[in-house]
């Protein structure tokens, strides 16, 4: 039992809180599914008690779902505004390419410095090779959604694998400049995912394959090349569609 004036929380608190993050998270997929279909269109507003209603939770849920939408950059809030859903990333896609050629280099870089280090036992790192073995199953999904042509699905898995090489590089600040436009990557990238998809796809194992040998500079130098071939395929359907 717990002291007087203890500042232990009762089980029933402590499950009510997972239960909320749970809720949060899965609905916060919701809402992203649908801000890059269209559903929620650029520039809409996204009310707490309509979004609640319609996605059939509370609105705490809600809140907190739309609090970390914002961090990916998919919502913004504005004082006496409330959330509304970000402008399409179309406009600002040169500049996001750009900024990903840079930022996912360096940790492609940063990653295989960090696998010299546990292939030579010097730094034995249990959450490095959890990492390690959770890219190589997004790689083998990765692989199925492709062979079924479900590409809808394929969005998500790439971006789990760049967060994943983030988080092998062992950097904090990378992991968190990714995060702040992960939402639009995924937006830009399921524009294009019908024909950059089967492409991109295996491309992701090349980098892998040098981040594994220890290999910075090739690292750095495949990552880059991916992602630009990412952006000259992704111009390529822009200037093809109509206006």
């Amino acid at each position: 039992m717990p002291e007087p004036g203890s500042s232990q929380r009762p089980s029933s608190t402590l499950k009510s809180s997972a239960a909320s993050t749970s809720n949060s998270i899965a609905v916060g997929a919701h809402i992203r599914h649908d801000i890059i279909k269209g559903v929620h269109p650029p520039g809409g507003k996204l009310r707490e008690a309509a979004l609640a209603k319609q996605y059939d939770v509370s609105r705490i849920p809600i809140r907190e779902a739309l609090r970390s939408l914002e961090s990916e950059g998919l919502v913004e809030s504005r004082p006496y505004s409330g959330s509304m859903v970000a402008p399409s990333p179309v406009e600002d896609a040169e500049d996001l390419f750009e900024i990903r050629i840079v930022l996912e280099s360096a940790t492609a870089k940063r990653a295989a410095k960090r696998a010299a280090l546990q292939s030579n036992g010097e730094a034995p790192d249990e959450r490095w090779r959890a990492i390690r073995k959770e890219i190589n199953e997004i790689l083998d999904a990765g692989d199925i959604v492709i062979g079924e042509e479900r590409y809808e699905d394929l969005a998500v898995l790439n971006m789990r694998f760049h967060f994943a090489i983030a988080e092998l590089s062992g950097s904090l600040s990378f992991v968190s400049l990714l995060r702040q436009i992960s939402g639009k990557i995924e937006w830009l990238y399921s524009l294009n995912v019908t024909r950059r998809g089967p492409q991109a796809w295996p491309e992701h194992r090349d980098i892998i394959a040098a981040i594994d040998a220890g290999q910075e500079t090739k690292a750095a130098e495949v990552m880059g090349q991916h992602v630009r071939r990412s952006r000259d395929s992704y111009f390529a359907m822009m200037a093809e569609s109509p206006s």
